[in-house]
């Protein structure tokens, strides 16, 4: 006789909050995530067992809890223990169990660090330099000594900055943040770091301190480079607690006590460069005539919390793909990919004080940098040799470039022994993956996933490289859902929105780039406000997280109200003076924002959708009222739009593909004959631009959903295919190895575009990657966290396979299509707990199938209608 299959289950990733396991978070109540897997997908869980154990070395509260929570959530599960206490450690285990009552084992333990939950945990104070820190002297080491009779059980490092800091103890760097705390509303929020420097102590004397460099806080933002946007004074925070096996507990922190004194570096700036003197120490010499001390301070009303997402880190290296001297006689270097970080060079020889130069570009023109692009950024890094013989590394601290290409200059006697450029960014979990049988897509892709890791640098910029480097607020809204499938932007982008908010005007108005530098008196952006509303919905789509929505809803409200005040008693915002479809290739080049789109159509269009995301974001979080309130507000919006703007036949005001686009791939065209008729124009005006993309940076990521919504995905891909300019391809013909911010940054003879918008690595039109992951991947999420998917992929003409991986809150969903003959293959791996609908080509509805390996074939019409990633 035949017996049961055994089911057998497993539990993994479990996580604490969304930052980076070991990280310490700000809450006295996590919330906790794990996965599940089960050898057979038809099993229930019926409840969870957690288990939190308490460091040895914590004090009170040390020993084993454990809570068994009925339920099959995993996704953001509450805290089921006490709530933690400030300085608590320990680590979280969860078990499963079926319906049968068997128990999976035990996870792997995921470590929980408690920060300094409450300001009366604090007893460090900001202190500056007395002298050594003004605006235009160089970096100091900010210092303090101690004696140690006994080494403690443990010892933790708080510490913070106005400015950035690299902490070290005893003459080691601690942790490998770079730019700690980073860039935040300063005024509001900023941030503190947490390390872990038990064995960094020493019997007798110890030294704690850290460098600190101008950064965001004091450092050049925004063009051409004002100074000291958040105040005069470089600061240090640095609170050092030991705990001894007794159980006793030494707190030191920064106070007029420490010291300060001048450093080998001495400018720094992130916008031009940094400039050292290796004849001096790094953390500068010991018995420098010229220490001082500190003053402290005075505190200001800005609350020190812990960061939501991981820190920025180095995150890879590159060796050279070439080296050559340029015509002017200088050592360029080609790293062969358009990054963001520094170079680090090892040198040997010169004499003491010789100098070594580096500068850095994303392009050559002419065989030199090509430097125009960076506007007044110098993007240049100065060394003085220290001459003592044997080889020296060179490297900044506290600066970073955008580049491919960088030229050295060297006094004779200085040998090059090696260059490697350093890639740095938030240290971000890679999530979504991008393959097919076309080189040029997978190119394309990868540019974009390249573009997102240098723009995803503590915040999500524009451009890594020149005299900018803002965190726009157009530019996110458009890339969110790429960003979200390709990394776990959960935390990342959840503290950025926090700056958002409180950014955000009285009125409701949403500042162009956050952290607000530029302060403009009434900033109302279409397609730039909006982010307050597209950031935090895509970030519940993607990660199932309805705390953001229920923290960021009064700023949704706010924005959505702020475009209520601006429209007319038909619900049209008559808006001018806008970015608008910024960059339409048929803009001039010192003219950005003149677009074809017609600026009301454009912010109709985006209040609609913000209106509507709100009602829906209010349904989530149970505020039903406000959810009818929103929904027949975007009811009526639409109506205004399509009355004041759409003909009989479907034609839109200015008539070009942008504003089709928007109407189509949003639903604004409630008469069906309209529809119809719109969707016929977009791709009539397609055709005749003889398939070139003429949309900017609002039109772009929704020009192919519009164009299958039109019930045309063959154009949709003959569009994604083509090389001529202005296209996606474009810029892949061209050697490309990141997206650019204009279609023809670089103009097809090789020169660069004349225009002062000339980034080579800008994310927008890398927005794109969505619809590819959608569409030719064939995956789109139905519920939030992919509970439940939809596969169903646009087998198009001339694509033999592709295929798209994406690791979901629930566990690593898998997608792939292939041609076998005339016919199709369709691969489709579900997480345990989900389920996907499965539709293939031709078929009137679709297959739902649970969690496991499943496998599909059919034959492949010429064309079929499109799913509902492409307009249902």
């Amino acid at each position: 006789m035949g017996s049961a299959k055994k089911n057998t289950l497993s539990v993994s990733r479990v996580r604490v909050e969304q930052v980076p396991e070991g990280e310490i978070v700000g809450s006295s109540q996590p919330r906790l995530s794990w996965v599940v897997e089960a050898s057979e997908p038809d099993v229930e869980i019926l409840r969870h067992e957690l288990r939190f154990e308490t460091d040895a070395a914590a004090g009170d509260g040390r020993g084993e809890k454990r809570e068994v929570v009925d339920g099959a959530g995993t996704v953001l599960q509450p805290w089921p223990f006490d709530p933690l206490q400030s300085r608590q450690e320990g680590q979280v285990s969860v078990r499963s169990s079926d319906s049968e009552g068997q128990w999976s084992p035990w996870s792997e333990p995921c470590r929980v660090v408690a920060g300094l939950l409450h300001a009366s945990d604090w007893s460090a104070s900001f202190v500056t330099p007395r002298t050594l820190a003004g605006l235009d002297d160089g970096a100091p080491f900010v210092f303090t000594t101690f004696e140690l009779d006994e080494l403690p059980v443990r010892a933790r490092l708080y510490a913070s900055a106005h400015g950035v800091y690299l902490a070290n103890l005893n003459g080691r760097q601690v942790g490998d943040d770079v730019l700690a705390p980073g860039w935040t509303e300063y005024a509001h929020r900023v941030r503190y770091q947490s390390y872990d420097v038990t064995g960094a102590l020493v019997i007798g004397r110890n030294t704690l301190g850290a460098l600190l460099g101008n950064g965001w806080f004091r450092g050049q933002l925004v063009w051409p480079g004002h100074r000291s946007s958040y105040g005069e004074n470089i600061a240090l925070l640095a609170q050092l607690e030991l705990e001894f096996g007794d159980g006793t507990r030494t707190v030191m922190g920064t106070d007029r006590t420490w010291s300060a004194r001048a450093t080998r570096i001495l400018a720094d700036d992130l916008y031009d460069g940094e400039t050292q003197d290796c004849r001096i120490p790094l953390l500068g010499e010991d018995d420098a005539p010229e220490q001082e001390g500190v003053r402290v301070l005075e505190p200001d009303a800005a609350a020190l919390v812990t960061r939501r997402g991981p820190p920025v880190r180095i995150t890879g290296r590159l060796s050279p793909l070439s080296s050559s001297a340029s015509p002017s006689g200088r050592t360029l270097i080609d790293f062969g990919q358009n990054l963001v970080g520094w170079v680090e060079l090892h040198v040997r020889g010169g004499e003491p004080g010789a100098e070594v130069t580096v500068r850095h570009a994303e392009v050559l023109e002419d065989g030199e940098l090509s430097l125009r692009p960076l506007r007044s950024a110098k993007v240049t890094c100065r060394y003085l040799l220290s001459g003592v013989g044997g080889s020296e590394t060179l490297r900044p601290n506290f600066t970073f470039n955008g580049f491919r290409f960088c030229d050295i200059v060297m006094p004779a006697g200085v040998e090059l022994v090696s260059a490697t450029a350093i890639v740095i960014g938030s240290d971000l979990e890679r999530i979504g993956w991008f393959e097919s049988s076309h080189d040029g897509l997978n190119r394309l892709h990868k540019n974009i996933v390249w573009g997102a890791r240098g723009n995803f640098l503590d915040l999500p910029t524009d451009c890594p490289q020149r005299d900018e480097r803002l965190g726009w607020t157009g530019d996110i809204q458009v890339f969110v859902p790429t960003g979200n499938f390709l990394f776990d932007t959960s935390g990342f982008l959840a503290g950025w929105l926090e700056d958002l908010a409180v950014a955000q005007k009285p009125d409701g108005g949403v500042p162009f780039i956050v952290p607000d530098v530029l302060r403009e008196a009434d900033p109302a952006a279409t397609g730039w406000g909006d982010a307050a509303v597209v950031v935090p919905w895509n970030l519940y789509l993607s990660y199932g997280d309805k705390a953001v929505l229920e923290r960021q809803y009064p700023s949704m409200v706010a924005w959505v109200e702020k475009m209520v005040s601006l429209a007319d008693g038909d619900s049209v915002w008559n808006a001018s003076g806008q970015f608008g479809d910024w960059l339409d290739p048929t803009a001039p080049p010192d003219e950005p924002g003149q677009a074809k789109a017609d600026q009301a159509v454009v912010a109709t269009a985006h209040f609609a959708r913000s209106a509507r995301m709100l009602a829906q974001s209010a349904s989530v979080i149970g505020k039903s009222r406000d959810a009818d309130h929103f929904m027949d507000l975007a009811d009526r919006v639409a109506a205004g739009f399509l009355a004041r703007f759409v003909s009989d036949d479907g034609t839109i005001l200015s008539d070009c593909q942008t504003v089709y686009a928007l109407a189509l791939a949003w639903d604004l065209i409630s008469d069906e004959t309209a529809r119809l008729g719109a969707g016929r124009r977009l791709v009539d005006l397609v055709e005749k631009a003889h398939y070139r993309v003429s949309t900017g940076f609002l039109g772009t990521p929704v020009i192919l959903d519009a164009l299958c919504a039109a019930g045309r995905p063959d154009v949709a891909y003959r569009m994604l295919l083509n090389t001529e300019v202005p296209s996606w391809l474009y810029a892949v013909t061209m050697g490309a190895t990141t997206v650019w911010e204009r279609w023809d940054s670089m103009l097809p003879d090789g020169s660069v575009n004349p225009g002062t918008m000339t980034s080579f690595n800008h994310y927008a039109y890398g927005a794109v990657a969505d619809w590819m992951h959608r569409a030719l991947g064939g995956l789109e999420p139905i519920e939030p966290a992919y509970r439940r998917f939809r596969v169903r992929p646009l087998v198009a003409d001339g694509l033999d396979h592709a295929s798209v991986v994406h690791v979901s809150p629930y566990g690593r969903i898998e997608v792939g299509w292939r041609r076998e003959g005339q016919g199709i293959r369709v691969d489709v791996a579900v997480p345990f707990g989900c389920h996907a609908e499965v539709w293939m080509p031709g078929d009137a509805s679709p297959l739902l199938v649970g969690a496991g390996h499943h496998s599909f074939t059919g034959r492949v019409p010429e064309w079929y209608p499109a799913s509902g990633a492409h307009g249902d």
